[in-house]
């Protein structure tokens, strides 16, 4: 199936590396203008070189306002327009909840829901402009469930799941539309320590009722699809993604 998304312009963040460096690297394979960001641009060169020519990169910490305001601005100078926006960065500080210092949620906010707001109204004013675009939020199954020991984390993303349920609908009659994948357990960095401990992998996967956790590719086709033309109808959705972990009493 033609996605349509060759020669659209997409912003994703945290694509250095796990699941936004596959997204990127998706949208690039489907024929789509990337410019990736992340902090570490060593990785994101890493990450441009296996994209065909079709991804470039842009060095940003999501905690500097200042830079992140003005991310989008650059991909529209650079391409004359911005399509779409993946926001995939995030940080997931965990520990026990009454003995957490402020500055640690503050910089969950920042991260995780500040920034994905700044992009989302800096790249929508350039889509409302131009007749159009989309946006995918990387949520997480603890922002649909909380989570024990991440209750910063699940805070967070809890607020990204209501960011984009009402930005979809204040801007469906513009024409941009707002979705985000709430991801379970998948086979990332963000999961090293489980994956090299046999005893808590072996925990983890029991929770899952697909019996396993999940490779970064399979959420690549949805969010290439939500960004595609041919979602035009779909808007402020939240799409799980877990094996069935969260449908489960």
């Amino acid at each position: 199936m033609d996605l349509r998304l060759r020669d659209t312009v997409v912003l994703v963040t945290g694509a250095s590396r796990g699941l936004g460096a596959e997204i990127a690297l998706a949208l690039a394979g489907e024929g789509a203008h990337v410019v990736a960001t992340a902090r570490s641009k060593e990785s994101l060169d890493d990450v441009a070189a296996r994209g065909g020519g079709r991804v470039s990169v842009i060095e940003a910490d999501m905690r500097d306002e200042a830079s992140v305001a003005g991310l989008a601005d650059e991909v529209v100078a650079r391409h004359g327009r911005i399509d779409g926006l993946v926001n995939n960065a995030g940080i997931a500080p965990a520990g026990r909840f009454v003995d957490q210092d402020p500055a640690i949620w503050k910089d969950a906010m920042a991260v995780n829901v500040i920034a994905p707001m700044l992009l989302a109204q800096a790249a929508g004013r350039h889509m409302i402009a131009q007749g159009g675009g989309r946006i995918v939020n990387v949520a997480s199954t603890t922002g649909v469930r909380g989570k024990p020991y991440l209750v910063g984390y699940s805070t967070s993303k809890g607020a990204v799941v209501r960011l984009t349920e009402a930005l979809a609908a204040e801007w469906a009659a513009k024409n941009v539309q707002v979705n985000c994948v709430a991801p379970g357990a998948f086979r990332t960095d963000a999961q090293r320590a489980v994956l090299e401990s046999p005893d808590l992998l072996e925990r983890r996967v029991a929770k899952i009722p697909a019996g396993r956790m999940a490779d970064p590719a399979e959420l690549v086709p949805l969010a290439c699809l939500l960004l595609s033309p041919l979602s035009s109808f779909t808007t402020g959705a939240i799409f799980v993604v877990d094996g069935g972990e969260s449908g489960k009493l």
